[in-house]
């Protein structure tokens, strides 16, 4: 019988063995200072040589069609006038402002975009309140069109990632999805008024995945996880998405981020196929197209009048620099946001006029 003490010895030169013995790709793997290295400190410096384009303002006026006040910092008019300054340099021509509000407040931010005119287009949220409540459907679509009155010309971004497009939490029966008979009036007052809707159905698939080593994104995101907690699945949300697309195909909808389907561009591309009431902004999906390059261009040339431009990663210069490097460039391993590194799409002028401006002037609300 072995004793315990020897027993630990032997298991442990097992394992130092079994990892002297692992081979990757003909390369031996032995142990060595980085295996304390933790991941989420794992910053390699790059020895790969490329050229590097400098692209300070797009090639065409631009209209980013996916900020937030809230994310941007905006509280007074000089920050207001700073991000004006901010778009001229780097040839934004309007920004598009979901205000998260309604009421007194989304006035209150309505009247603090005002002086810049058409540089800005505010949006105003979803009416808060019992949605519970047998009249809240009314006083939604009514708070909506009192909001365009005051210059709302869009509603947005509705987010649902599974516990529902209300505020607060509510237990599953009663939460309001976007394909909710609740929602009907809403939907259909945006079809009257004829503005658009921003909707955030679902989020990253990687969200649902569990959290480790085989998690697609990092550290960083893991705030953001969905795995076992108390929400519909992604397929499920894409499913309700789809079905509020067929019961309202006279209201423009737009859905942000890729629509969240951004790694798998084939089948984005088929629900683009089946609802022609449905838009895609790219906001906050650089690390979506930066990393499949060939494919994300043949996708945005294919969809060239679906398709938005969208930042949604607040306002500095350097942010929208580095967004026209990556759709008008050709430059390689450009450095990423999110551990992957990106390569320049260098799109065709005509599918670059139609995402930075033209598909936004088009099916946007302006008067």
């Amino acid at each position: 019988m072995i004793k315990p003490m020897r027993a630990i010895l032997l298991l442990t030169l097992v394992a130092a063995a079994a990892i002297l013995a692992q081979t990757k790709f003909g390369v031996s793997v032995k142990p060595g200072p980085m295996d304390s290295v933790l991941l989420k400190d794992y910053a390699p410096d790059s020895s790969v040589v490329a050229p590097e384009t400098k692209v300070d303002k797009a090639r065409f006026p631009v209209i980013d069609v996916h900020t937030h006040t809230s994310q941007s910092h905006i509280k007074t008019s000089a920050d207001v006038a700073d991000w004006v300054k901010t778009m001229d340099e780097t040839g934004v021509e309007t920004t598009i402002v979901f205000t998260g509000a309604t009421g007194a407040e989304f006035d209150r931010q309505a009247e603090l975009f005002k002086p810049y005119g058409k540089r800005f287009q505010v949006w105003c949220s979803l009416e808060g309140g019992d949605v519970n409540a047998s009249d809240w459907p009314e006083r939604a679509a009514r708070e909506l069109e009192r909001c365009y009155r005051k210059g709302a010309r869009g509603i947005g971004e509705l987010t649902d990632k599974g516990s529902g497009m209300q505020r607060g939490a509510q237990p599953r029966a009663k939460r309001l999805h976007p394909d909710d008979p609740r929602l009907d009036a809403v939907w259909k007052k945006c079809a009257e008024l004829k503005i658009p809707a921003n909707v955030h159905i679902a989020d990253h698939p990687s969200c649902w995945k569990p959290l480790g080593p085989n998690q697609e994104r990092t550290p960083d995101f893991q705030h953001f996880n969905l795995h076992g907690k108390d929400v519909l699945s992604y397929e499920e949300l894409l499913e309700r998405r789809n079905r509020m697309l067929a019961r309202h195909r006279g209201t423009t909808f737009i859905a942000c981020h890729l629509g969240n389907q951004g790694n798998d561009l084939g089948a984005l591309g088929k629900v683009l196929d089946a609802h022609p009431n449905l838009y895609l902004d790219i906001s906050a999906r650089d690390y979506e197209i930066g990393r499949q390059p060939r494919g994300s261009a043949k996708f945005l040339g294919k969809y060239q009048d679906r398709v938005l431009f969208g930042t949604d990663m607040e306002r500095a210069a350097t942010m929208y620099r580095s967004w026209w490097r990556l759709l008008e460039t050709a430059d390689e391993y450009l450095p990423g946001r999110i551990w992957w590194r990106y390569y320049g799409l260098e799109l065709p002028e005509p599918v670059l006029r139609k995402l930075y401006r033209d598909n936004a002037l088009r099916i946007l609300a302006w008067n």
